[in-house]
C-alpha cells in the first residue's frame, strides 16, 4: 500500500486512537490517455488564456474571483483563503454514532482506510468490534489539505474504514425531476403486476459478491489497443445500442412473465449442472464482508 496521506488520531469521548490514513481507491485500474496532435502525433499542452484578448496569462498574474452577478466579482487573495481555512487538527472527531441503516448511500463519496499507529492495536480493535456488535457507525469531521470533511467511520473486515460524506446541500433535490408520484393504486399498477415484479426480484436475488462484476468496456478497449499495437489495423467492435423507448404499460405484465420464465429456466439449468458436478463449497455463496 502507498504512503499514508494523513497521520493523526480518531477520537470519541475521551478515547484517542493514533491512526494513519490511506486511500481506499485503486486508481491504478483507470486507463490514462495522452492528447496528441492528429497530424504530427506531438503531445498537446494546455494554456490559460485571457478569454477577451486570447493572450496567454502567466500564473503569477492569475487571481481567483467569486462571481456575485454577471460581470461583477469579489477577488480573493491567498491570505483570504488562509483566514477562512478551518482550524487544523490531526484528529478525526466522532460526534455521534448512528444506525448504519439510516445513512443514505447517496451521501457516500470516497473511501479511505484507517491503520492503527503507535501501539494502538487494542483500542483500534475495541472500536472496530464495538461498531460491529452495535450495528452503528461514527459520524465525524476532520481536516485534510485545508478543507473540512464530513465522514463516516465503519468496520470493514479487520479494518476501520473512513468514508467521506457529502453534505446535505451538495445533493440535488429529486423533486426537481418529473417523477411518477403516488402509490401503486394511484398509478394504476395492478396487484398482479406487483406480485409478478416481486417474483422476478426474488428470482434474481443473490448474496452481494462484488467480484462477480467487471468493467467489460475497459477490458474490450484494452483488447482493441493490443490488437492495434500488434497489427496497426483498426478493429471495429459492434456495441449493443440501448433502447431509449419506455416500456408501454400494456406490455409490462407480459415482459415480467417472460423474465420470470427466463430466470427460472436459467436457475433450473444451473441447479442441474451443479448437481451433476457435486455439492459446491460454502453452499455456493460468497463471503459477506461487513
Amino acid at each position: 500500500m502507498a504512503h499514508a496521506i494523513w497521520k493523526g488520531s480518531v477520537g470519541f469521548g475521551l478515547v484517542n486512537i493514533p491512526v494513519n490514513l490511506y486511500s481506499g481507491e485503486n486508481r491504478g485500474e483507470e486507463l490514462s490517455f495522452t492528447m496528441l496532435d492528429k497530424k504530427t502525433m506531438d503531445p498537446i499542452g494546455y494554456k490559460k488564456v485571457n478569454k477577451k484578448t486570447g493572450r496567454e496569462v502567466p500564473k503569477q498574474d492569475i487571481v481567483k474571483g467569486f462571481e456575485l452577478e454577471e460581470g461583477r466579482y469579489v477577488v480573493l487573495e491567498d491570505a483570504d483563503f488562509k483566514k477562512a481555512a478551518p482550524e487544523k487538527s490531526q484528529r478525526v472527531d466522532i460526534h455521534a454514532f448512528i444506525d448504519g441503516r439510516d445513512l443514505d448511500p447517496a451521501y457516500f463519496s470516497s473511501p479511505y482506510y484507517l491503520e492503527p499507529a503507535a501501539k494502538s492495536d487494542k483500542v483500534y480493535a475495541l472500536l472496530r468490534e464495538a461498531l460491529k456488535r452495535s450495528g452503528r457507525l461514527g459520524i465525524a469531521t476532520f481536516v485534510l489539505r485545508n478543507k473540512q470533511y464530513l465522514a463516516a467511520v465503519m468496520p470493514r473486515g479487520d479494518a476501520l474504514m473512513l468514508v467521506l460524506l457529502r453534505y446535505a446541500q451538495e445533493l440535488k433535490d429529486p423533486e426537481e425531476l418529473h417523477l411518477p408520484h403516488g402509490d401503486a393504486k394511484t398509478l394504476k399498477i395492478s396487484d398482479a403486476e406487483l406480485k409478478m415484479a416481486e417474483r422476478l426480484i426474488e428470482d434474481l436475488a443473490s448474496p452481494w459478491d462484488p467480484s462477480r462484476y467487471k468493467d467489460d468496456y475497459k477490458h474490450q478497449l484494452l483488447e482493441l489497443i493490443k490488437k492495434k499495437a500488434q497489427t496497426g489495423k483498426v478493429e471495429e467492435v459492434e456495441l449493443p445500442k440501448a433502447s431509449a423507448k419506455p416500456t408501454p404499460p400494456a406490455d409490462i405484465m407480459e415482459l415480467l412473465k417472460q423474465s420470470v420464465a427466463h430466470v427460472g429456466g436459467a436457475k433450473a439449468g444451473g441447479a442441474k449442472a451443479a448437481a451433476a458436478k457435486g455439492p459446491a463449497r460454502n453452499g455456493g455463496r460468497g463471503r459477506l464482508i461487513h
